[in-house]
């Protein structure tokens, strides 16, 4: 291949990095991002060292996920109203004051389930405003001309440090125990908030945010995603398959201490392997895509996710079990990459940090109810169960997505005007 061509498709595919502001932020994320994994690891493996409970897990899942579910309709109003970079600044300082107590209480060995149960919740509730935050931000730094490539680098860096943070979680565990991830984590943010320090942006007036108009606020982004029939139709989706198809890695401490006996460093590759997945889905979704390409995506992803799950729930091979996490997570982040270009895309500017707080009601925030269900499965049942469960539910969106696809093709066919409506999904 030429090297003109090589490079060529290398400016393609990074091209929103061209962004000094872009730059600055992705390369900070990326790094604070492999801490959170290390810290997502290390806190299952703690609570399953401390309770042996498959429902302990599930209900750390519900802990750390309730506050999203409670805050984050309240947060999309505060996004819309302050400037964004700011917040994220405080958003990332409370991240280390968390890490940082998490570490401590580990490494002095005072750590009570209750101690990680509370941490968690108190992780949730900033996550309610950083989530919709970062979201809503990079439209900022790298123009809507440039949004989808954006995103697609965004799921990139997470997808990452989701390979990379657990494997040294692994090895971590394995030597030196849980509190060296949570330290690391807590380190780890300085390089976002560097990042975030360093970010010029022009000056904007800011809204007025008074606590009495909230309310109004809020209803008022509801009303506008109900209004928007694509939006409606894929964070609907989004909260069903996210709720209750997602909740796969809750349960992998269960499966690499007691169903495939892989230990820690096991459990790290697990993990790593679900993230191998998601990176190579990120990169593939780097490439400019028309309306209907990313629209069968979302039928792709929900497929291959729910097969790879299905698959990895009754493996009881190490290395099958490692082939089927790299497929499902492939999957999973091929629909949510997708979903998430799709809504920003149909989005208004001005109702754009509501409608990713819906998003994140959608895609995190009803995690506590799928945690519960399906840790409760798990301890009731078995946790192939509980991820057979999970992979049904994937199926089921995919053939509504079907359906789905059908409807639109039969319009387009028939000359329909649905020109207007050129981002049409659902």
């Amino acid at each position: 291949m030429p090297l003109a061509t090589i490079r060529d498709d290398l400016q393609t595919t990074f091209r929103a990095l061209r962004h000094r502001n872009f730059r600055l932020y992705w390369s900070g994320q990326l790094v604070s991002l492999i801490g959170t994994w290390m810290q997502s690891v290390a806190q299952g493996w703690l609570m399953h060292r401390l309770t042996a409970s498959a429902f302990m897990l599930g209900f750390l899942g519900f802990a750390q996920f309730l506050p999203v579910m409670l805050l984050t309709l309240w947060a999309g109003v505060v996004v819309d109203s302050i400037d964004k970079r700011r917040l994220l600044l405080i958003t990332q300082a409370a991240f280390v004051v968390q890490a940082a107590v998490l570490a401590t209480v580990v490494s002095t060995g005072i750590v009570r389930p209750w101690m990680v149960l509370v941490l968690a919740f108190v992780f949730g509730a900033i996550n309610a405003f950083d989530l919709p935050a970062r979201q809503s931000f990079v439209v900022e730094l790298a123009g809507k001309e440039d949004l989808p490539n954006a995103i697609a680098l965004n799921s990139a860096a997470f997808n990452t440090a989701r390979v990379l943070g657990p494997a040294l979680a692994g090895v971590l565990l394995a030597t030196v125990g849980e509190a060296g991830c949570f330290w690391l984590n807590a380190a780890s943010y300085v390089a976002v908030l560097v990042s975030l320090w360093r970010i010029l942006l022009p000056a904007r007036a800011e809204a007025v945010f008074v606590w009495r108009k909230a309310v109004d606020t809020m209803l008022e982004g509801v009303r506008y995603v109900r209004s928007v029939g694509p939006l409606r139709n894929l964070l609907l989706l989004l909260g069903i398959t996210a709720g209750l198809g997602f909740q796969y890695m809750i349960l992998l401490p269960v499966y690499a201490r007691e169903i495939l006996d892989a230990g820690p460093r096991g459990y790290g590759l697990l993990v790593s392997a679900f993230g191998l997945g998601s990176l190579l889905s990120a990169v593939s979704m780097t490439r400019r895509l028309n309306r209907w390409a990313l629209r069968r995506n979302l039928l792709i992803g929900l497929t291959v996710a729910g097969l790879g799950m299905g698959t990895f729930a009754w493996s009881r091979t190490f290395p099958l079990s490692l082939a089927m996490g790299f497929l499902a997570g492939f999957g999973l982040i091929l629909y949510v990459a997708t979903t998430n270009t799709l809504i920003q895309l149909t989005t208004e500017d001005r109702f754009r940090g509501r409608v990713m707080s819906l998003y994140t009601l959608m895609f995190v925030g009803t995690a506590p109810i799928g945690a519960l269900i399906s840790g409760s499965i798990a301890q009731r049942f078995s946790a192939p169960i509980a991820t057979s469960f999970s992979a049904l539910i994937l199926f089921a969106g995919a053939l509504w997505m079907v359906h789905r696809l059908r409807v639109v093709a039969a319009r387009e066919a028939a000359q329909l005007p649905v020109a207007a409506e050129p981002e049409k999904v659902g």
